[in-house]
């Protein structure tokens, strides 16, 4: 593999973020096939996978009197609480079935802590965690990201943040992702990912 080609990271387009999901994204199923046509693009190719136990402490449904897109705190900090989704072994957990990148070198499942999330590919949401891909793309020699899937706002977005802190250039496929864009997240997400130096792009510029 040519050291120097960026590696392309395709964050949890499965069914539970599509319509009909446990957690729907506005439209994300309209993100497949824009990543297709990208994945084809790229020789190295990781998938993460949202991957939740019965459950997780992130669901609403194992707080009795929440609900679904409250903000509570726990041990590692504020916790949005998500409808149950993803749950490991359930069709809302696979990959969306018209998702085709067969040459994909690595699934990443996150998320399968019972008492912790997982936004980013990079670290478990106690930001202490890693999973692991870190070391995974440096033995590689992935020194350039580029990011597409579901949601924007959230597991796209922390990922980026953290493949910069990690010292990877990131570009973030606009087009290939879709946000839930909760109370202005999707802004918020935007800016940080710009002050921390990722780039953003349009699928037809590769």
């Amino acid at each position: 593999m040519n050291a120097a080609a960026p590696a392309l990271l395709v964050i949890d387009v499965q069914n539970g973020f599509c319509t009909g999901g446990g957690l729907p994204v506005p439209d994300g199923e309209g993100v497949v096939p824009v990543i297709n046509r990208l994945a084809a693009k790229f020789a190295q190719v990781v998938l993460t996978q949202d991957w939740h136990p019965s459950g997780h402490v992130s669901f609403a449904s194992s707080h009795p009197g929440r609900q679904p897109f409250e903000t509570i705190n726990l041990d590692y900090g504020p916790q949005v609480l998500w409808p149950d989704h993803c749950v490991q072994g359930t069709r809302d957990a696979d990959f969306h079935p018209e998702l085709h990148i067969p040459h994909a070198q690595a699934i990443l499942r996150k998320g399968w802590r019972a008492g912790i999330d997982s936004y980013s590919a990079f670290f478990e949401a106690d930001r202490r965690t890693p999973t692991g891909l870190t070391g995974y793309l440096r033995e590689q020699g992935v020194r350039e990201l580029v990011l597409c899937g579901l949601a924007t706002d959230f597991c796209v977005a922390w990922s980026a943040w953290d493949a910069r802190a990690a010292g990877f250039g990131v570009t973030v496929v606009e087009d290939a992702c879709r946000a839930i864009d909760l109370d202005g997240s999707l802004d918020q997400a935007w800016t940080k990912m710009r002050a921390a130096g990722v780039r953003r792009a349009m699928s037809d510029e590769f």
